[in-house]
């Protein structure tokens, strides 16, 4: 194809992609990662925590022609997604981050990303292209940064002038190549307000997070949380938006018109306490095409009994008896660990009663380490 029919196919491109609510497109080149010994140095410092798969993956994300044989051009898509709310500063109320209000991204996008290449293939039938939205071994916000869509926040989240950092990044590789975009000039200066904002410390230095401390990633951990992290969770029972509502860029936010991002009935500061008894059944179905099912039923629960315990509140006391007795052993432990954060007369008795019925080890340490609380 000719250099000018290059540059009409991209705009046809452009327009197909805001027509389906992208709010914004670049190319990049399809390239060895720019300065992949950070990413390398970030692995072998084991900064994933248990994110195993980033660094099984690692030669892909290093090389997007591993990915697509013949790769020449990445295509990189925004899509915006923010709501508002009024919040509430009760703490027997879960946070949710605001990204999982809606239904679940990874579903949305991707459809999207797919219609896109559809129409790239009709235009060029010599077109092959694979579509990831935060599902494949890409580093999409990388080449967000190099597609000029945004610039690389200190945070590590991609952040745009017209938008902040509330969008949804979707990638498409492909084996057309193009002229490419230059990338975003950065704009974060000397602000530091989401470094200081992370209630965990978890943003080590500008542009480098320790996932092993992020509250986002703790509340999607399969097993325990550690227990001197979780008082840092407070409230939060899915995600965590500390570092994005502290960002200046987010006073230019622009309410997004996808009505799949709005929040779904119940998701949007739930009570806590009646979270604690939900069953597989009830947990599948209320969360269903939501990105909140991939924490699973167990892991959920153990964020909820988490966060009534961080709660201080003794009306929090027999939802914790409850999740006490559930039949997971994650749940049983960490409600232990709740009860002991609640200076309540109640809970002495509670977990000695506990105690005797108790097999798991997991459970009855934290009923000692309870009990020790007190």
């Amino acid at each position: 194809m000719a250099p000018g029919c290059r540059t009409e196919l991209i705009s046809r491109i452009h327009e197909e992609a805001l027509r389906l609510g992208f709010f914004k497109a670049g190319i990049a080149p399809a390239r060895p990662l720019p300065d992949s010994e950070r990413f390398t140095k970030w692995l072998r410092q084991g900064m994933y925590g248990e994110m195993s798969y980033l660094e099984r993956q690692a030669p892909k994300r290093l090389d997007p022609k591993l990915v697509l044989d013949g790769a020449r051009s990445i295509l990189v898509l925004a899509l915006n997604y923010y709501t508002t709310g009024s919040f509430s500063d009760s703490p027997l109320k879960g946070k949710i981050s605001r990204y999982a209000w809606g239904d679940d991204y990874h579903a949305v996008a991707k459809a999207r990303l797919e219609s896109v290449l559809a129409f790239i293939k009709k235009l060029e039938p010599s077109a092959r292209g694979l579509c990831y939205a935060d599902t494949g071994p890409v580093m999409e916000k990388v080449w967000g940064a190099l597609s000029a869509v945004g610039w690389m926040g200190k945070n590590t989240t991609l952040i745009s002038r017209s938008h902040g950092s509330w969008f949804f990044i979707g990638v498409i590789l492909l084996n057309i190549e193009f002229e490419y975009d230059s990338g975003e000039r950065n704009f974060c200066g000397r602000c530091n307000r989401c470094i200081q904002a992370c209630p965990a410390g978890a943003i080590i230095a500008p542009y480098v997070l320790d996932a092993r401390f992020c509250i986002s990633y703790l509340t999607q951990l399969r097993g325990p949380i550690p227990r001197p992290l979780r008082p840092l969770m407070g409230n939060r029972i899915f995600g965590c938006d500390e570092c994005q509502e502290a960002c200046p860029w987010n006073r230019f936010a622009v309410k997004t018109s996808e009505p799949e991002f709005h929040p779904r009935s119940g998701d949007f500061m739930p009570d806590l306490a009646p979270l604690v008894d939900m069953s597989m059944e009830e947990f599948s179905r209320r969360f269903k095409n939501s990105a909140i099912r991939q924490t699973t039923r167990d892991g959920f629960v153990r964020n909820v009994v988490v966060a009534l315990g961080n709660s201080g509140c003794g009306a929090a006391v027999p939802a914790l008896e409850k999740g006490l007795q559930d039949v997971s052993p994650l749940v049983r432990a960490h409600a232990a660990w709740a009860l002991g954060r609640i200076a309540d007369e109640r809970v002495r008795r509670i977990l000695e009663s506990a105690r005797a019925k108790e097999t798991h080890p997991m459970v009855l340490e934290e009923i000692a380490f309870g009990g020790r609380e007190k």
